[in-house]
């Protein structure tokens, strides 16, 4: 019996290896998606959002001799696959074989040049988010590039305070920041700067907050910049929460469970201990998390307060509902109840950051990768009025420029915020939300009528206009609704066509951080504008930088610039 057991071990170690299980990624989909253990009387899963001690197993090493031909190197039949993951036997393969990488990223084609004579008028939804910053951080601190799809310029450009001002009262929401100058990467084109600024609220004086913590405590999380990471940033929050606030924790793996009933937020050792006790294990059903943790905002909801659905996770959801437009749906039903959604990004090789953007959006919310705990912090203590108490809807932004003075122009990310013109008048079109002391700054690259730098031949046949109102380089219009809906209300004011001699400091740092954005994405727009020029003009303008955040940034350029091996292609020039 003894020599039959060591023989059927080998022969199941080289089927593995002969099959190159690790090298297909099911074995590490095995070990991170085995079905959960039964529920206890609690309704959680042991390791499913509580800790249990973990049984060591023996690792599934690949044997000594060389690595099987190509040929053989094909997927485990699924049944096997299961059937190690119940023996746990697979815990660990030595390399060469490998988890096959998942992350998902969307497509987005970049914004084109513009003709003002035949296509004047450009509107697009504000965006919050930074997620894209950060991971694309994440991957340069690594030593290697990011996909392209991986990287949102608005996304660069918005995660820096540019020091506008805030507005002198709440009767307006927000203040609006103007400036027109030259483009570092080309003389011949301008910079329009457009600011906005939400005004501030004090941590004390946030309405009470009803914040559901959806984890995802699935198997993948199982790794130090996952859960670690994500329990110490929610333990950044706890000191703050105050007697009038509730907090829930609901963990999802191959099942739901809620791991924190409703709680008062003065029961800070309650809520760190529930926190503490948070582990990793199993398949990632996120549909039922969200249902679940809605559920539970219900429950606690506060009439005039901030009630949130604050989602963490690593990756996509692979039981139950899966499909991006079916969770959007979902979502989308469920913030007309009040309850918004923000979503935290977290780790790599399985992180689905298409499905993280999409559901926040759909949410009336915003989404952020965490890197550290620093960046933790950062976006639930330090900014916390502005990730979670919301002070306008549905903002959008539309701008009409003047066809005698501006000969082309192009909007410089927010590719997935763009609008018809007709959308910005409907307000059953849903936009982006503004948080208290949040910003967001677009740039527009503008070539003046009779310029150089046109990139665009112009028409031929250009349609009759009557003529403009002379002076002036465009219409900026803004349109949104107060926190609690109702109709939306319009901001207008004329663009001034004065080109400063310089630009700014905040115009020089966000030109910089748009460069480096669009350099990472192939260059196409930024005239042979490299890493090397991005670095310096972002070190010349770096002003305060409390934080150190911009000096960071200039610091990734050169990095940037020493792990690229094409160098940025020149636009043509007239």
């Amino acid at each position: 019996m003894n020599t039959l057991r060591v023989t059927f071990s080998l022969l199941f170690a080289g089927a593995v290896a002969a099959t190159g299980v690790a090298a297909s990624g099911d074995a590490f989909a095995a070990r991170h998606d085995t079905p959960p253990p039964p529920a206890d009387e609690t309704g959680c899963q042991p390791g499913y959002g509580m800790p249990v001690r973990r049984m060591l197993s023996r690792p599934m090493v690949a044997p000594a001799a060389a690595p099987a031909p190509p040929a053989m190197t094909k997927a485990v039949p699924q049944s096997l696959v299961e059937s190690v993951a119940q023996t746990g036997y697979a815990t660990a393969i030595a390399p060469p074989y490998l988890p096959v990488d998942r992350e998902n990223y969307a497509h987005r084609t970049p914004n084109p040049v513009h003709l003002a004579a035949s296509d004047p008028v450009s509107t697009f939804s504000v965006d919050v988010d930074t997620g894209s910053y950060t991971n694309v951080r994440h991957m340069l601190n690594e030593g290697r590039l990011p996909p392209v799809d991986a990287v949102r310029t608005e996304e660069f450009i918005n995660y820096f305070d540019y020091g506008y001002a805030v507005p002198a009262s709440r009767a307006k929401p927000f203040g609006v920041t103007t400036e027109f100058a030259p483009a570092p990467w080309n003389p011949e084109r301008q910079l329009l700067l457009i600011g906005i600024q939400g005004y501030s609220v004090p941590a004390s004086e946030i309405p009470p907050a009803n914040l559901v913590f959806l984890v995802d405590v699935s198997g993948s999380m199982d790794e130090p910049d996952k859960l670690p990471l994500l329990k110490a940033s929610l333990k950044q929050i706890v000191p703050k929460l105050r007697a009038a606030d509730r907090i829930s924790l609901v963990t999802y793996a191959g099942a739901t469970c809620v791991a924190l009933p409703s709680t008062p937020g003065d029961q800070h050792a309650k809520i760190a201990a529930a926190i503490d006790a948070l582990g990793a294990g199993g398949s990632t059903n996120g549909a039922a998390g969200i249902d679940l943790a809605y559920a539970q905002a219900a429950k606690g909801f506060i009439k005039g307060g901030v009630n949130r659905v604050i989602l963490a996770t690593d990756g996509d959801f692979n039981v139950g509902t899966v499909g991006v437009q079916a969770l959007k749906d979902r979502i989308a039903e469920k913030r007309k109840s009040g309850i918004a959604l923000t979503t935290l990004g977290f780790g790599e090789g399985n992180y689905s950051d298409e499905m993280a953007v999409e559901l926040a959006d759909a949410g009336n919310g915003s989404h952020h990768y965490i890197d550290s705990l620093g960046e933790g912090r950062r976006v639930l203590v330090d900014e916390m009025s502005a990730t979670l108490m919301t002070i306008a809807k549905d903002v959008k932004i539309q701008v009409e420029f003047n066809p005698a003075v501006v000969a082309e122009y192009r909007l410089i990310g927010y590719e997935k915020r763009v609008l018809a013109r007709e959308d910005f008048n409907n307000d059953a079109v849903d936009a982006g939300e503004i948080g208290a002391g949040a910003r967001v700054t677009a740039l527009y690259e503008i070539t003046l009528k009779g310029s150089k730098g046109a990139r665009v031949d112009p028409l031929r046949y250009a349609p009759a206009k009557d003529a403009p109102v002379s002076g002036e380089l465009g219409f900026l219009r803004l349109r949104y609704k107060a926190p609690d809906g109702g109709a939306s209300q319009l901001v207008e004011q004329p663009l001034a066509a004065d080109v400063a001699g310089q630009a700014s400091e905040r115009l020089r740092f966000a030109a910089a951080v748009a460069a480096f954005a669009e350099n990472l994405r192939g260059g196409k727009y930024v005239d042979g504008f490299g890493y090397d020029k991005v670095a310096e003009l972002a070190r010349g303008a770096q002003g305060k930088d409390e934080g150190g955040y911009r000096a960071e940034m200039s610091r990734l350029a050169s990095m940037a610039g020493g792990m690229s091996t094409e160098p940025v292609a020149e636009s043509p020039r007239r």
